[in-house]
């Protein structure tokens, strides 16, 4: 434990936390582009097989798509803490 302890104090002084700073806020953009491309594609997919329900579909899929953004949001601005802090 008193190792992992050593190790973790080390990685945070030096460059090795920020790249993994930037590394977890590449990976949440990356996650939330696959997440509202995917949304966008299931929604059109959907409005093209049911026109009629178009504004149904519509508003969730910007709902859902503002959460996913909300998520991507948060951890950016974390990874941008573990690197100013």
């Amino acid at each position: 434990m008193i190792t992992l302890s050593i190790l973790l104090q080390a990685a945070a002084s030096m460059a090795v936390a920020k790249m993994g700073a930037a590394f977890g806020a590449g990976l949440a953009a990356i996650g939330a582009g696959i997440g509202i491309g995917k949304i966008g594609g299931s929604a059109l997919e959907s409005i093209a097989r049911q026109p009629e329900a178009s504004g149904d579909i519509r508003s969730n899929m910007i709902v859902a798509a503002a959460l996913i953004e909300g998520a991507a949001f948060f951890a950016i601005i974390i990874c941008l803490l573990a690197i100013v802090l």
